[in-house]
């Protein structure tokens, strides 16, 4: 009896090496001799689970695209009301500081989408994702009479993902121009603006 195939084990050992990479040495300084010294093999034998470098790295990017999006949802569907949920949504998508490993991740892996479309595919899927979630709560919010909207719930939810990703560029540089709770603050007020609801805590 054939013994079972180790190849699915060695593919996750070699994203989760490639993931650590990424965090410590960042994209554009990543090679592929640093993932094989990193899981203790050679160059060849990485090549042998990923054609290239740039397949591994597509792996660690759909990984984290997945757990970024699943926190986000479960965040929100932890709350019972449409703001309660608004509110999960709008901290739930701030890095929490330069150490932020899913923040890192994305940014540092969303360089790639300037020059590669399988990546800047995942980049779009990964807003759209993130524009649909806000679009659910807001139409919600809408038809229960909780939210008076002054634009479109897409227009908004795009608006709101998009204030996100600017602001956490901000607060995932080297030297942060903006604190957590300063960003997020701002997206409070133009949330509470754009749903006409004051958007606060409740017990």
């Amino acid at each position: 009896m054939a013994r079972p195939s180790k190849a699915p084990e060695r593919r996750a050992e070699l994203i989760e090496v490639a993931r650590q990479a990424v965090l410590e040495r960042g994209v554009l300084n990543l090679r592929l001799r640093d993932v094989a010294e990193g899981a203790g093999l050679s160059s060849g034998s990485v090549l042998y689970y990923f054609p290239t470098l740039t397949d591994l790295l597509q792996e660690v990017q759909r990984e984290a695209v997945a757990r970024f999006c699943s926190a986000r949802e479960q965040a929100a569907s932890a709350k019972t009301t449409p703001s309660g949920r608004l509110l999960a949504m709008i901290r739930s998508g701030l890095p929490t500081g330069s150490g932020d490993e899913l923040c890192v991740l994305l940014y540092e892996l969303g360089t790639i989408a300037r020059r590669d479309p399988v990546y800047a595919a995942r980049h779009i899927t990964l807003y759209e994702r993130q524009v649909r979630i806000y679009t659910g709560i807001l139409e919600a919010g809408s038809a229960t009479g909780e939210f008076i909207l002054t634009a479109d719930a897409v227009s908004i939810a795009r608006n709101l993902v998009t204030l996100e990703d600017g602001y956490g560029l901000h607060l995932t540089l080297a030297v942060p121009t903006l604190e957590t709770a300063t960003a997020e603050a701002m997206l409070l007020s133009y949330a509470r603006t754009a749903t006409s609801n004051p958007l606060e805590d409740r017990p």
